[in-house]
């Protein structure tokens, strides 16, 4: 005699709560998706700011969150070749006659992809689309959870009528200020912690050439001007336009006004060679017309409440962009999540609470590196002591790889290590170099005497200047 299969509902159609959506369906559970917004793939409703995100950086954790969806590798190759190489990043000076400096991701030549969030989400939505055991319901907003009754309540937001759904189990991945969460915490005795930093971004757009219709910029890096305490990016786009970002504090923001001048000296200043790819009518109306928005970082803990519900992605642990890890640690939560629906077959309450615990201290991790990794992106790039620390790293993981030394960048973009795991492993790392750096010091003390105490120079200047270097960045 065969049984219904169970039920769930999630909620959030954004990347990862469709894909989410999609491993349930490729389960064999019935599956609703439930969605604030429109549905994006309509033209009308091209305008409701779905795309008006950070270009994605798809990495080794959400490529592998799309392979391991269905029975082939369909979807992850549509994905794919709608993506660009990023093979490191260019540094910009923003003098004009200054073309950047290259820095690559990863001394085996591995790289990173510029994706389309909007792209990305569609072609979720699509492989979702061919599903017999899939509901897609736009324009609903969750408004109430019964969990233990298995109750969950909707209120379309065109009629304003309320709409009771019956569930096994609910999946949250409805963003940053999750409601999912929200309801959820009147179940659990969670903890949360919520951080806006001091920055805001502004979206800006370089367009292709004017005359030869393609890139201005080299497509294959991440551009970034970095000054200290602010910084522009620009990520390529698959129409041959770059995505630019603006990050500053909101009182250098406030300090520009709505004064053209002042927007134009600013840029000028600071990022000179970017106002010809863009042009100086075109900067000042972005300026002005594009929103300046908050940077938000959320941590939580426990992500479960018994076998009734789970919050994944930005519901579980929202962070700042500049890992690039945001939509990757998203979508490796789907694929971690079903590891542990197999480990425990048959009992969900063990395998959402195994999940959970496992879950959470990476999470945490990843949302504290990508807030250490502003201060890298917008000053530590041009440090002499962060360069010569990652060339060391480098050098030492191509030739001597039995050593098992790799950058933390490498680890985290180009693996699926534990993020966790990664930061012990630095750690120790970083002790076992720092005692090479103290032997070298020590070499260089001992092998020029006396003379080495006269002066700041010849050996033990040299030996010095590593062991900073190695210790630093």
């Amino acid at each position: 005699m065969s049984t219904s299969p169970k039920k769930v509902v999630v909620i959030g159609a954004g990347p990862v709560g469709s894909l989410a959506a999609l491993y349930f369906s490729h389960a064999n559970w019935e599956v609703e998706l439930y969605e604030l917004r429109g549905d994006l793939r309509l033209p009308e409703n091209l305008s409701l700011n779905f795309s008006k995100s950070i270009n994605l950086a798809l990495s080794d954790r959400g490529i592998d969150g799309l392979r391991n969806v269905g029975d082939n590798e369909v979807l992850l190759k549509k994905v794919l070749e709608e993506t660009i190489p990023m093979h490191g990043r260019m540094i910009h000076s923003g003098k004009p006659s200054d073309k950047g400096m290259s820095q690559g991701y990863d001394v085996h030549g591995r790289f990173i992809r510029s994706a389309d969030r909007w792209k990305l989400n569609v072609q979720i939505l699509d492989a979702l689309a061919e599903r017999g055991n899939v509901k897609m319901i736009f324009n609903h907003g969750l408004r109430k959870m019964d969990l233990d009754a298995g109750e969950v309540e909707f209120e379309n937001t065109k009629t304003k009528e309320s709409v009771t759904v019956h569930t096994d189990l609910v999946v949250g991945a409805d963003g940053a200020h999750s409601a999912t969460r929200r309801l959820l915490q009147k179940n659990v005795q969670m903890y949360y912690e919520q951080t806006y930093i001091d920055t805001l971004w502004q979206e800006y757009h370089i367009p292709p050439h004017p005359i030869t219709g393609d890139f201005q910029l080299s497509p294959n890096h991440l551009h970034i001007w970095p000054k200290q305490t602010y910084m522009f990016i620009a990520i390529p786009s698959a129409d041959k336009t770059f995505t630019c970002t603006l990050f500053m504090s909101p009182s250098l923001f406030a300090g520009l006004g709505k004064s053209r001048e002042k927007h134009l000296a600013f840029f000028k200043k600071n990022f000179e060679d970017v106002i010809p790819l863009v042009g100086e009518d075109a900067l000042f109306d972005q300026f002005m017309r594009n929103p300046r928005l908050p940077l938000i970082s959320v941590k939580c803990d426990p992500y479960h409440y018994k076998d009734r519900a789970i919050i994944i992605g930005d519901a579980a642990h929202a962070m700042v962009p500049f890992y690039g890890q945001g939509m990757n640690a998203g979508l490796e939560d789907v694929r971690v999540l079903f590891d542990h629906l197999a480990l425990h077959p048959g009992d969900l309450a063990a395998a959402l609470a195994s999940y959970s615990k496992h879950r959470r201290p990476d999470s945490h991790c990843i949302n504290d590196l990508a807030m250490r990794n502003y201060i890298e992106m917008r000053a530590s790039v041009t440090s002499r002591a962060y360069l010569a620390r990652k060339w060391v790293e480098e050098m030492l993981y191509a030739y001597i790889p039995w050593l098992g030394v790799r950058t933390m960048y490498s680890m985290v973009s180009f693996s699926s290590l534990r993020y966790s795991e990664v930061v012990e492993r630095v750690r120790r790392q970083k002790l076992w170099m720092d005692t090479i750096a103290g032997g070298v010091v020590l070499a260089g003390v001992l092998g020029v005497g006396f003379v080495g105490l006269r002066g700041k120079t010849g050996v033990v200047g040299t030996a010095r200047a590593v062991w900073r270097a190695l210790r630093e960045g």
